[in-house]
């Protein structure tokens, strides 16, 4: 047993993993630069978050309501903090002047080595959580640091690390576009890795929420692509939702939110910011 879970159950889960990312490497709308490419990307996007849906339903029947709950809260924070990472992909690519078809092989092999990144982080940081209780506040602490700093920045973009935006065009290797998107996944992983932590300390329901939600990303990537510099105000949406999930961390010794009242905050959070970032003028966005 592997976090209440026998071992054949993990072999299971990543064969089904390892099966989902062959299927995405294979679809042929990341190879098109046309229209169609989007509609394939969204509808990639779609399956798997049905897929992710019925993987919660199967974890209510077997697990129980609340864990089931839990993987859906983990899965959305982790869902939306992974909007970040996309601007950080853009801003890669254009640097390095990719071709989508391109952009498709390097986040392959980006989302790969996420999964066993993550996979690292999550074990070390429960470990640390049961062994030292006052890492709660440690965590907590660094959370309403990262909301402050995505408030202060003025833009989601403000979180990239500089020597990304400074990136040189790419001569025939992958190799360096692929070692940014892994150093930025670890850089964007110290936030939402302790905001899920924050939903759950179940080793089973942290890791398997994260890679459902990491399997998203490349298809999440290219449907959104021409979107992003439209979603102004993201950066306030993610900021409130890391405070919010700092100060649950924080007081959990004192209040016990539910967590159907965690989800129905989050989701007002960030529908909230995506209605003002559609419905805001040009001229009033935030740069």
């Amino acid at each position: 047993m592997i976090a209440g879970v026998s071992w054949t159950w993990w072999l299971w889960f990543h064969a089904a993993v390892a099966a989902l990312l062959l299927i995405d490497s294979l679809l042929p709308g990341h190879k098109q630069e046309d229209r169609n490419a989007q509609m394939f990307a969204w509808i990639w996007t779609g399956v798997l978050i049905v897929t992710a849906a019925a993987f919660a339903c199967w974890i209510a029947v077997s697990h129980g309501r609340q864990t089931a709950l839990e993987w859906v809260g983990g899965y959305a924070i982790e869902t939306s903090l992974s909007v970040d990472n996309l601007f950080v992909f853009l801003v890669i690519f254009r640097g390095f002047r990719i071709s989508r078809q391109r952009q498709h092989n390097a986040l392959l092999w980006g989302v790969a080595g996420a999964v066993v990144l993550r996979a690292l982080f999550i074990v070390a940081g429960i470990a640390l959580l049961r062994r030292f209780e006052w890492i709660n506040w440690i965590f907590g602490l660094f959370l309403l640091y990262a909301a402050f700093r995505l408030a202060r920045g003025g833009s989601a973009n403000a979180a990239i690390p500089e020597w990304i935006r400074n990136l040189q065009p790419a001569k025939g290797s992958l190799l360096p576009v692929i070692l940014a998107i892994e150093v930025t996944d670890v850089i964007f992983a110290t936030d939402s890795i302790p905001a899920v932590l924050a939903i759950s300390h179940n080793p089973f329901v942290v890791y398997t929420s994260n890679i459902a939600a990491i399997l998203g990303l490349r298809s999440l990537y290219f449907a959104l692509a021409a979107l992003l510099d439209r979603l102004r105000y993201l950066h306030y949406g993610l900021g409130a939702l890391l405070a919010f999930v700092a100060l649950k961390m924080l007081t959990a010794h004192w209040i016990d939110v539910p967590i159907t009242l965690s989800l129905a905050i989050m989701g007002a959070i960030l529908a909230l910011c995506a209605v003002l970032s559609v419905l805001a003028p040009e001229k009033t966005a935030a740069s």
